[in-house]
């Protein structure tokens, strides 16, 4: 996998700017120093060590050669364009130098320094200063607060790390040592190498998404992989990503448990907005392969690279001990990997070959039939690998080491066992992968998988995350075919108005107002009945008979309800219902005595189901996000929910449903029956196709919602308005 002859498609998209300058045919270094401790010296070191063929202009005023290259004073002494600008300077040089390099015609410069925005507002004023001269001489940043950047493709090597090798994994970092980290894994791995490495520091110009852009475009790129630790255009990225996701492999992974905090929201959505569960759900909706632990980053993006994907979820196992498979076994499981069911041809075929104690069940356990002959384990991945039941491979056991453990003589047989492997795999769309337990110790027969493209793993964990990436990759390329974004529905009028008259009056949607809108764009709402006043109670009897009814204190003050007394339930008759708008009153009134009590809201009760809740909020980073899962405790204690980016595909709204750990709910239990998930795929792409036509929409929450065998019913809607965003 060092360096792969075969360069990738490129992403259909435009060209990215970032070309100009990411394989530049000329550096300058500005504060290049002759102080082996500088950056300006180890960058220097880096480019003429790592054969750079450019031209290297050090800019250093007080010396007349660095490391034998001649000097300039200032960039405008330079004879010759400069592509790129390495800047080693203090912060408060920059805004200076930028327009220096912006009368030079310097396409993209490096920034180390840090003490900006980090630091503080003085630090923020100093970083928009220096935005605002790049952005007046069109000089594109990296930066500041970086670690800086290398091509080794294009000899570029700006961090003088002397053990990367080149390679198809493009890296983007914003932990300097969390590349470290991943060049001495490569550098144990042996057959692991990158492409392009930039570290994005404060990203004040050039984002997380324009870096995809440009990975996704770099033939020398098989695999995008990022640490993130914040985004700051997430919605930019998911927008790109979706776009890259199809041509090449993008892996992820974030740190930190939020993105801003959570913050003290007004919904049960808001309150699990901004969520690391949040972000990883978004990413995998754009087809990005998240790894959840660092040690997974490395393994995951090789196998990727490698192998592209997998048709399904189904792998067969071939094992030489029972303990491993059944270890094996129980982590595909939690990984939401099956073991295939192997055909009774695949056992049978499997059967002649191995010793009558062996377990023809998949995992299938060999039990000793390899011992005195490693080449029946090459014969058993072909034999699973014909099986149209089997999507992937997973080799686990001892391989490799057959001939240290039992003897030496087996050495031939393994490597000719390695050969069938590799024949077999690229002759097949099936994925194989191997862990041994040897691979420690590189023995021959792994180290010619490994130097042929199979990936070895020394971990069985490891192994599994990247089947599990494989086989999500490969399901998202084929769910994405034929299922378009939802469009946004045609805004009426009529609540175009309605959500000015809020607006204006400084409050968010009535209950009866956001009802209205959801009825207005098809989804099912019962009917209500507003009272102003105890007066207007007999209208309800007169509209809804000896119903059972619910009735609601209507408040632009008072937002929670229930916590304000403002709710009861089970009301039949007009005495009861004048018992109960007294004590609705007299409790809001209590609770907020300055509150603008405008009556009651009466709907008839729903009748028993199944709760769940769907909302919406307008997070600051990824922009408008749909969330949906059971109600009660399982939203409140459990957080057990789904988020999309809206818009959504009719694919994203069928996974939304699916993803809930507690979907067995939904699809009856103790003799309930399941619920209508249809109707409820319906209603998660009517309500974001509402957000899409109505910006003033902020936040939305639609809790509860009882899923019935039959459709819903929306039992309360709670719509708050964005202020900023005027009707059209």
């Amino acid at each position: 996998m060092s360096e792969n002859p075969n360069p990738v498609p490129c992403s259909p998209a435009r060209r990215s700017p970032l070309h100009d300058f990411l394989a530049p045919a000329s550096i300058a270094i500005v504060g290049a120093s002759a102080d082996p401790t500088k950056r300006g010296y180890k960058a220097m070191v880096g480019l003429i060590k790592g054969d750079y063929r450019g031209r290297i202009y050090p800019i250093n005023p007080k010396v007349p050669e660095i490391l034998g290259v001649p000097t300039c004073a200032t960039l405008d002494d330079v004879p010759g364009p400069i592509d790129l600008a390495l800047i080693c300077t203090p912060a408060k040089t920059l805004p200076a130098l930028l327009e220096e390099c912006g009368r030079k015609g310097v396409k993209g410069a490096v920034i180390l320094a840090s003490g900006f925005r980090e630091t503080g507002p003085e630090g923020a004023r100093l970083e928009q200063q220096v935005l605002d001269a790049a952005r007046a001489g069109g000089v594109r940043i990296i930066g500041p607060n970086t670690s800086g950047m290398f091509n080794l493709h294009h000899k570029v090597n700006l961090l003088d790390l002397r053990n990367a090798r080149p390679g198809d994994i493009g890296f983007i970092s914003q932990s300097g040592n969390m590349l470290l980290a991943l060049v001495l894994e490569a550098e144990h791995n042996g057959h692991v190498g990158f492409s392009t490495y930039v570290g994005p520091g404060n990203q004040t110009d050039v984002g997380f998404n324009d870096y995809l852009r440009y990975l996704g475009e770099d033939e020398r790129t098989r695999v995008a992989t990022l640490y993130v630790e914040g985004f700051r255009d997430g919605q930019r990225f998911l927008e790109v990503a979706r776009e890259i996701t199809p041509v090449k492999p993008v892996v992820v992974y974030k740190s930190g448990a939020t993105e801003l905090g959570k913050k003290a929201a007004s919904s049960h959505t808001g309150a699990l907005a901004g969520s690391y569960a949040m972000t990883v759900d978004l990413l995998r909706q754009v087809g990005v392969s998240v790894v959840h632990h660092s040690d997974e980053i490395l393994p995951v993006a090789e196998g990727l690279a490698l192998m592209q994907q997998a048709r399904g979820r189904r792998v067969a196992v071939i094992a030489d001990g029972g303990g491993q498979a059944t270890i094996t076994s129980d982590r595909l499981s939690e990984s939401g990997l099956e073991l295939a069911e192997l055909s009774a041809a695949t056992r049978k075929r499997l059967a002649a070959i191995l010793f009558p104690q062996a377990s023809l069940a998949n995992p299938v356990d060999v039990a000793g039939s390899s011992d005195a002959d490693p080449e029946v384990l090459a014969r058993c991945v072909e034999i699973v690998a014909d099986d149209d039941n089997v999507d992937a491979i997973f080799l686990v056991g001892m391989f490799g080491g057959y001939h240290t453990r039992f003897a030496e003589s087996l050495l031939g047989g393994e490597m000719r066992a390695a050969e069938a492997m590799i024949e077999l795999a690229r002759a097949s769309a099936k994925p194989l992968v191997v862990y041994s337990l040897y691979a420690p110790v590189k023995p021959p027969a792994l180290r010619r998988l490994h130097e042929a493209g199979l990936p070895v793993y020394a971990s069985i964990e490891q192994a599994v995350q990247v089947l599990q990436a494989l086989a999500e990759r490969g399901l998202y390329l084929q769910d994405r075919h034929g299922q378009p974004l939802q469009a946004g529905v045609v805004a009426d009028e009529a609540m175009q108005a309605m959500f000015a008259r809020a607006q204006n009056e400084g409050r968010d949607l009535y209950e009866h107002e956001a009802r209205a809108l959801l009825r207005t764009h098809g989804i099912a709402v019962a009917e209500e009945l507003v009272a102003h006043s105890a007066d207007e109670l007999g209208a309800a009897v007169e509209k809804f008979g000896d119903q059972a009814l619910a009735m609601k204190v209507v408040s632009k003050d008072i937002l929670h309800k229930s916590d304000a007394g403002g709710v009861k339930l089970n009301l039949v008759g007009e005495a009861a219902l004048r018992e109960a708008y007294d004590q609705i009153m007299a409790s809001c009134r209590a609770y907020d005595p300055g509150a603008d009590l405008r009556g009651v809201l009466l709907t008839p009760m729903a009748r028993k189901g199944v709760e769940v809740i769907v909302g919406v909020v307008r997070d600051p980073i990824f922009g408008p996000v749909l969330m949906f899962g059971l109600g009660g405790i399982f939203v409140e204690i459990l957080e057990d929910v789904a988020f999309r980016a809206i818009p959504l595909s009719r694919r994203d709204a069928e996974t939304m449903v699916d993803q809930l750990k507690a979907r067995k709910i939904l699809a009856g239990v103790r003799g309930e029956p399941p619920v209508d998930k249809a109707a409820l795929v319906e209603l998660l792409l009517k309500v974001s196709s509402i957000v899409s036509a109505y910006p003033q929409l902020s936040e939305l929450d639609l809790n509860p919602v009882i899923a019935y065998a039959d459709g819903y019913a929306v039992v309360d809607a709670r719509i708050i308005a964005n202020r900023a965003v005027a009707s059209s």
